[in-house]
């Protein structure tokens, strides 16, 4: 297992820049976002121009790194929504079928840029038509959330298939604003592509943590579909919790949420046990570090995570007994 640093949270400097960064606190590797608007990597060049995609494989080769993965989190989102304001950031298009229309084009377009980087995975979003709905209250909305995995179907297996042409795997970043949030759901998201291997997750415990699932439960039901892992942990602050819930409204930056992501090591992951969940199902990728903790710095944070993660690394015994 390889530690990696996802850049797209220090985007403030450029790939040069953050790559030595990176290689001086002692990571592996880089995720790099490819999503519209990315500082660190131009998506249509990569796949338009071969020296392009040399220069950024040089770039990061320079400094003793590999990429990992590539993220396309916010072009992906858009091919399942939402597609009102909330999300006219993320696309240069406006109205539903324009952002639609951009989504499915960018998110065919990513695995044709990770081959262009000799990269095998891309992490991101599907989307939900249900956003910001997955508390089902009453028959109406269970029957609306039930009628989106067809949905789901019909506009990511033509995207998926791009993904085979290419030899490239999409993993998905299970998350509450997801239509597959929690274990039954991703459950229900393999089912719904029936099982195609190109499909399979973005392992990120921070997201499961505070909807009170055991993340090294997540691991061992898909053991053979964790394509990329995230490092980020997640706070459960007892004094918040009593007056605000896990709930709590407002940006994740917010310091007094009942709730908070925090770096590795800060929060309430058992990382000792859950390493040894990912060594057990044989995941020898890269755990990339996702900078969301509203209390440390981006920098102070990504060399807390690396100094706290790297003894955890597990280095396999040459034998074992039977």
């Amino acid at each position: 297992m390889k530690l990696g640093l996802f850049t797209a949270y220090y985007e403030d400097r450029t790939l040069d820049e953050v790559c030595a960064f990176a290689r001086d606190l002692g990571y592996d590797g880089v995720e790099l976002a490819c999503w519209h608007g990315s500082r660190h990597l131009d998506a249509e060049r990569a796949v338009a121009e071969p020296a392009y995609a040399k220069s950024i494989l040089d770039t990061v080769s320079a400094h003793g790194l590999e990429i990992g993965c590539v993220s396309n989190h916010l072009d992906g989102q858009l091919v399942l929504g939402p597609y009102d304001r909330s999300t006219d950031d993320w696309s240069p298009a406006s109205g539903a079928e324009e952002k639609l229309r951009f989504a499915i084009e960018r998110s065919k377009l990513a695995p044709k840029v990770a081959a262009a980087l000799e990269v095998e995975t891309v992490a991101g979003f599907v989307g939900s038509h249900v956003w910001g709905h997955w508390y089902n209250h009453d028959p109406q909305m269970v029957e609306i959330y039930e009628e989106g995995w067809d949905l789901f179907a019909e506009r990511w297996n033509p995207i998926l298939d791009e993904y085979r042409t290419e030899g490239v795997r999409f993993a998905l970043e299970v998350h509450p604003v997801q239509i597959a949030y929690n274990i039954e759901t991703a459950a229900r998201a393999l089912e719904a592509l029936d099982h195609r291997p190109e499909f399979g997750f973005n392992f990120d415990p921070s997201h499961l943590v505070w909807q009170l699932i055991d993340p090294c439960l997540f691991v061992t039901e898909f053991a053979d579909r964790i394509y990329h892992a995230h490092a980020k942990d997640t706070e459960l602050v007892a004094r918040n919790l009593a007056r605000s819930g896990i709930l709590s409204g407002g940006p994740w930056e917010r310091i007094d949420r009942g709730v908070r992501f925090r770096c590795p090591g800060w929060g309430d992951i058992d990382w000792h046990r859950l390493v040894s969940a990912l060594f057990e199902v044989g995941y020898d990728g890269m755990l990339a570090y996702e900078h969301e903790d509203p209390i440390i710095s981006a920098d102070d944070a990504a060399e807390k995570c690396v100094n706290f993660l790297r003894p955890l690394v597990i280095d396999p015994p040459t034998d074992q007994a039977g």
